[in-house]
């Protein structure tokens, strides 16, 4: 029996490993863990009554300057709520303001963009397509896995099951049937279509918001981009200033360094 014959001889009795391997590969990329994330949310939300409470999930809406990817959606006579799914594990710490939240995980630790500031962008995007006041939007993060809150955060951001009674909270009707069945509409054909492409279209642009947020700077309350500005009156008049770009909605300034 020669080499080649032995190797395909052991090949064939251990072929069941390979696919294991496979397997356990995949469940641990970001791709699965964020696809296996949702799928949990989708389940929880479920739970809502399905007669008060409308679900939309994974919609991808084009701005001015790219895509922006929601996870889910719950549209009610209470408002839209607009969900952030994050699926980690380990220690989490952050607060509403940070410009970064950090996950720590025994020694190791990593940083990640604030979830409430990215899900912002989500809220502001509705905002300007459903043409709705800002007050009948809610942004809800939503945490899978096995996560520990290590600093306290604000009441919007839960673990699994705790969206619902976040959601439930809400009881005040902002809305009447007809405006739920046109935002449902607006948002329907407001969508990209599903698929391939649209994903992948919606990376490249993530991509280059990471690469490009690693220069700019960021508000640390609300997100948006801070621009250098110049005091026109008092006693720093003449000096210059970071503001927040989303002024007047946000005053949120800056000592320029």
């Amino acid at each position: 029996m020669d080499l080649i014959e032995i190797l395909m001889n052991a090949a064939l009795n251990v072929w069941y490993i390979f696919p294991i391997i496979l397997l356990t590969y995949i469940t641990t990329t970001p791709w699965f863990k964020g696809l296996w994330g949702e799928f949990q949310v989708n389940l929880i939300l479920k739970r809502l009554p399905h007669n008060e409470y409308r679900r939309l999930k994974n919609i991808t809406l084009p701005t001015d300057n790219g895509t922006t990817q929601i996870d889910h959606i719950v549209v009610s006579k209470f408002g839209v709520f607009i969900i952030e799914t994050k699926n980690m594990k380990g220690w989490i710490f952050g607060s509403a303001n940070q410009k970064l939240w950090t996950q720590k995980i025994f020694k190791y630790s990593s940083q990640f963009q604030n979830p409430i500031h990215q899900n912002y962008k989500h809220l502001k995007t509705l905002e300007a397509l459903l043409n709705i006041n800002i007050d009948a939007l809610f942004s809800v993060v939503v945490f899978i896995g096995d996560s520990q809150f290590k600093t306290e955060v604000p009441e919007n951001v839960t673990h699994a099951s705790g969206c619902l009674s976040y959601i439930r909270s809400h009881s005040a009707e902002l809305l009447n049937q007809q405006q739920v069945l046109d935002i449902i509409n607006n948002i329907e054909s407001g969508r990209l279509a599903r698929g391939f492409s649209t994903n992948q279209a919606h990376k490249v642009h993530v991509k280059e918001i990471i690469k490009q947020k690693n220069t700019d700077k960021l508000c640390t309350k609300c997100g948006s981009d801070m621009v250098l500005r110049e005091a026109k009156k008092g006693q720093n008049a003449g000096s210059k200033f970071w503001g927040c770009s989303n002024f007047p909605k946000c005053r949120t300034v800056e000592k320029l360094n």
